[in-house]
Formats: C-alpha cells, structure tokens, sequence
C-alpha cells in the first residue's frame, strides 16, 4: 500500500508537471505495485488521473487558460470512440495489450526527449490550423479548426478506452502542433479534456464489468490528487525542458520494464 501511494504521489506530479503522461504512468505502477493485469489496473489508474485532471482543469479555469470549447468538443468525439476502446480491451490478450502499451510508451519517450531539446513552445505557430483571435483572445473556428480537434479527440478517446491512459501525451503535441496557443493554455485545455474523456471511459469499463477495489482506489486517487498539486506548484519553479527530458528517461525505463514481463508471460 505504501509503495501504491508513493507511486500515486509520482503519477500526479508528473501530470502536473506536463499535462500529459501521467495516466501512461499510472498503470505500470499499479501493475507493479500490485501485482495486476493491464485490464484491472487501467479503470483504476484513469480513476486517479481524472481526479488530477479535475485539479489542474480548475487553477487553469481560474487563471483563464482553459479553451474549454476545444476540450468539450474533443471530449465529444472522444466518448464514443472510449467505449469501443474499452469494449476491445476485454477481447485482446492482456499480454498483447501490455506490450501495445509499452510500444506507446517509447513513442511518448521519444517525443518527449526531442521536446526537452527544442527552444520554448510558446513562440507563435505560423502554420497553426486552430489560431487565436488578438481581438478577443479565444480560438477562430472554422471548418478546418473543428475537423482537426474533432480527429484528436476521437483517437484520444479510443486509446483511453483501450489502454487506460488520460491521452494527453496526444492531446499536448497535437495542439502545439495544430494551435498558436501557449503552453500553459495548452497544458491546462489538455487536462480539461483529459478529464471529460476519462471520466466517460471509467463509466464505459464500470458498464463491462470493469471492479474498482474500494480501498486501493481511494488510496491511489487521494496520492495522485497530492501529487497533481504539488506538480503544479513546481512547473513554475522547474525548466520545462529539463522536465520533458526527465520523464522521457522515466517512461523509457519503465517501457523496458513492461516489455521485458511481457515477453516472459508470453515465453512461459
């Protein structure tokens, strides 16, 4: 239990910290701390990571940088795609599954480590689809604009149902690249959408049958709520390339780690 809620505490300070990968953390530790399949530990991981989400959505909403037209319509299209993720995870092999998932990892490992070398991502994005108004500072929609964010929402959703991750190591790149927004604004519109997402994928695996132990839940989500805060206190104190270097060592090593018992429960 200890270990459960030091691993909760690291979850949400990463969260906090990058506004993506918590969730793609949180099931490893859950499995490794608790000795539980992929299939179990993901609605119990997602549980944590929306709690954290709802945490930095709010100081993002009272700080005005939250888009949260853009994180409702991600979430919209999200849903549906949640529930089919979650319908695939309880036909695929859990063996299978963990090796996708730590397949996913290294790619989020790899992004974050060319992140943690490139100049600040608050400079504008001449090539943005999704551009903000100077006049009144929210997003331009347009038919483009609303396709883009509509395809980022559907797929994130998807590998939320299927995995059990928050997705916003989907959401974050992809408004960087799409959006002229700074960082902040996008770290903060990524958590709102994380938590809408989320919480539908939750109530998607409750619906096939998905148990969430009582004790170890709460646990596991009061960690990560504390970890989230003390994410958020640190991000203005820490070099945000510093960071994204930091968790794409920590994410690298724990998908070797998940590889590595995944291709002994295939070879035993």
């Amino acid at each position: 239990m200890v270990l459960m809620l030091a691993a909760g505490i690291l979850v949400g300070a990463v969260l906090g910290l990058t506004g993506a990968g918590g969730g793609i953390l949180a099931v490893p530790a859950l499995m490794a701390t608790q000795g539980w399949a992929l299939p179990q530990a993901a609605p119990v991981a997602l549980l944590a990571v929306v709690a954290g989400a709802a945490l930095g959505t709010y100081e993002g909403w009272r700080r005005r940088l939250v888009r949260y037209r853009a994180a409702i319509l991600m979430a919209a299209c999200g849903l549906p795609f949640a529930a089919l993720g979650a319908r695939a995870a309880h036909i695929l092999p859990a063996s299978l599954l963990a090796g996708l998932f730590a397949a996913v990892m290294l790619i989020v490992a790899w992004r974050a480590w060319q992140g943690g070398g490139a100049k600040a991502a608050d400079s504008a994005n001449m090539d943005a689809v999704c551009r903000i108004n100077p006049d009144t500072g929210r997003l331009r929609w347009t038919a483009a604009s609303a396709a883009a964010l509509a395809g980022v929402g559907a797929f994130t959703g998807f590998l939320t149902g299927l995995l059990g991750v928050g997705g916003g190591f989907v959401i974050v790149p992809a408004l960087r690249r799409l959006s002229d927004l700074s960082m902040h604004a996008i770290v903060a519109t990524s958590l709102m959408g994380i938590m809408l997402v989320g919480g539908g994928s939750v109530l998607a695996a409750g619906w096939h049958g998905a148990k969430l132990p009582p004790l170890q839940t709460a646990g596991f989500v009061l960690a990560t709520a504390l970890g989230m805060a003390a994410g958020r206190w640190a991000i203005r104190r820490l070099s945000p390339p510093l960071v994204l270097r930091g968790f794409a060592v920590l994410v690298a090593a724990v998908a070797a780690a998940m590889l590595w018992h995944a291709g002994q429960a295939v070879l035993a």
